[in-house]
């Protein structure tokens, strides 16, 4: 499962302190869905058009080994991280916001989108999230994942013991 960073992970907001500096905000909600979905066995990616210190950073917290920042052509990127895991294009699933995001989206197998995204991208994805992007909205496709595959139960099950 590979997410978009800015307008999925968070809010699309780009925050900029004295220095210069793009501050960004995550939600911890959507951090622990992608723990969640790791651990579950399922690889995590992240591929971003911007490139960012702060999604580098997020992305090391959840163990996120798969970092594509500051990619131009995301297409290009998706299907050689694909193939680098040894996995049908079909097999994999992407969550974007924008129009950058359609090439990756239509060539997916499970193509999602946080609910306020670009309506071109919402109409070309298979699950469009109830939760706004940067609040909650990963966790809810990760939940969602893990939910088709019969694996949230156990996913959660340390917790609800």
């Amino acid at each position: 499962m590979v997410f978009d960073v800015d307008g999925v992970l968070t809010d699309g907001r780009l925050w900029y302190g004295p220095a210069g500096e793009a501050l960004k905000a995550f939600h911890v909600l959507d951090g622990h869905g992608i723990k969640l979905l790791s651990q579950a066995g399922t690889a995590v990616a992240l591929l971003s058009g911007r490139a960012s210190p702060a999604a580098a950073q997020r992305a090391a917290e959840l163990g996120i080994g798969e970092v594509l920042q500051g990619i131009e052509d995301k297409r290009t990127a998706f299907e050689a991280l694909a193939a680098r895991h040894g996995l049908a294009l079909a097999e994999t699933g992407y969550m974007g916001d924008d129009v950058v995001d359609l090439p990756v989206l239509r060539r997916c197998g499970f193509a999602c989108a946080p609910r306020r995204a670009h309506e071109r991208v919402r109409a070309s994805a298979h699950y469009v999230t109830r939760a706004r992007a940067g609040c909650g909205a990963v966790r809810e496709v990760c939940e969602f994942v893990l939910r088709a595959q019969d694996r949230l139960e156990a996913a959660l099950a340390r917790y609800l013991a």
